[in-house]
């Protein structure tokens, strides 16, 4: 397959399939998402909305297909410094247990050997609402599930990366805890200009935070448009059925 570069698109996927042994995880998806657009992925367990996104960080190497970052195929980058031009945050967050906050923060910015670590470290904490002298020597274990989400996504922001990876990063969280996340991580993608690929389960959650949706199923894309194209139109009768069960005013 050539190339098909598009400059307006942060991050594209063309014809990607991936298989563990007899299921087929992704069945040539193509997938593209322009600059600043946030793009949510939705669909139950197994649709491979998980494995999608992480092609993008060469978490997971897909069998077929290109992807693209910038333009660029992953497949010829090193996986490393790929990463780390990326912010992402996995479910658990993945903070390590054994480094204070602020170190947990500034760790992007250490390993590409950033100027100004720490300050770098402390405006991204700021960026989510927590303030570097009062929880920056802290211990994630010292933090409540919130404030330790909100440490995560102070981390993948913490090298200023134009592009987010986020996998279910508020799916763990009370509601109220998860509302007041979803509102910062709005504030966040208007000052910030992000690119944003989100994984979540909750299409309540995809409506408010994603400019398009991509549902997703046995590994195929079902549909990919605005909400309120995919209340008018469903593509198909699985994306209906998805509608009329979650009960979401589009």
């Amino acid at each position: 397959m050539s190339d098909q570069r598009d400059p307006s698109f942060a991050l594209q996927a063309q014809g990607v399939s991936k298989r563990y042994g007899p299921v087929a995880a992704l069945d040539v998806i193509s997938l593209e998402v322009a600059r600043g657009e946030c793009v949510a992925l939705i669909g139950e367990s197994g649709s491979g909305k998980t494995t999608l996104l992480r092609c993008f960080n060469r978490l997971t190497e897909p069998d077929a297909g290109q992807v693209l970052v910038d333009g660029e195929n992953v497949a010829t980058l090193d996986p490393i410094a790929l990463r780390r031009r990326m912010g992402y945050v996995p479910q658990d967050g993945g903070l390590l247990p054994h480094w204070r906050v602020g170190r947990n923060v500034a760790l992007v910015p250490w390993l590409c050997r950033l100027a100004d670590q720490t300050g770098l470290a402390d405006r991204a904490l700021r960026l989510v609402g927590m303030e570097p002298a009062v929880f920056g020597r802290r211990w994630p274990g010292e933090l409540s599930g919130g404030q330790r989400q909100r440490v995560a996504v102070a981390r993948a922001l913490a090298a200023e990366p134009h592009v987010i990876l986020l996998d279910e990063p508020f799916g763990a969280l009370d509601a109220i805890t998860r509302a007041d996340l979803q509102a910062t991580f709005q504030q966040l993608r208007a000052e910030l200009e992000l690119t944003v690929l989100l994984v979540t389960h909750d299409l309540h959650e995809a409506v408010l935070l994603g400019d398009r949706i991509g549902v997703m199923r046995a590994g195929r894309l079902e549909q990919i448009a605005p909400a309120s194209e995919l209340d008018a139109a469903p593509a198909t009768a699985y994306v209906r059925e998805l509608l009329r069960r979650s009960k979401v005013r589009v």
